[in-house]
């Protein structure tokens, strides 16, 4: 089984969210040795996008989940989210 990438999970919220920024950074290699890093990969996503508008943090972190629900069964340990509506700072 091919573990995530930040390249898969970059793809696969530009199909479901269209955000208007993106950044995906794979964080696995600062976690090596920490209690779980061998149970997955660690990612850390910044995202903007129009589907944020007028949404709550935690329905936000959801749509995220919902668009990453096939990568996260392959080895996604941690996934560390800053989800922001255009504007937001």
């Amino acid at each position: 089984m091919s573990h995530p990438t930040a390249a898969g999970i970059e793809a696969a919220l530009q199909a479901a969210l269209a955000p208007q920024a993106l950044e995906v950074r794979d964080d696995s290699a600062a976690h090596a040795g920490h209690a779980g890093a061998g149970e997955g990969s660690h990612f850390s996503v910044r995202i903007v996008s129009e589907r944020f508008v007028g949404v709550g943090r935690v329905a936000r972190h959801r749509l995220v989940y919902d668009a990453l629900r096939d990568l996260m069964t392959q080895g996604i340990h941690a996934l560390a989210l800053d989800t922001r509506a255009p504007g937001e700072h």
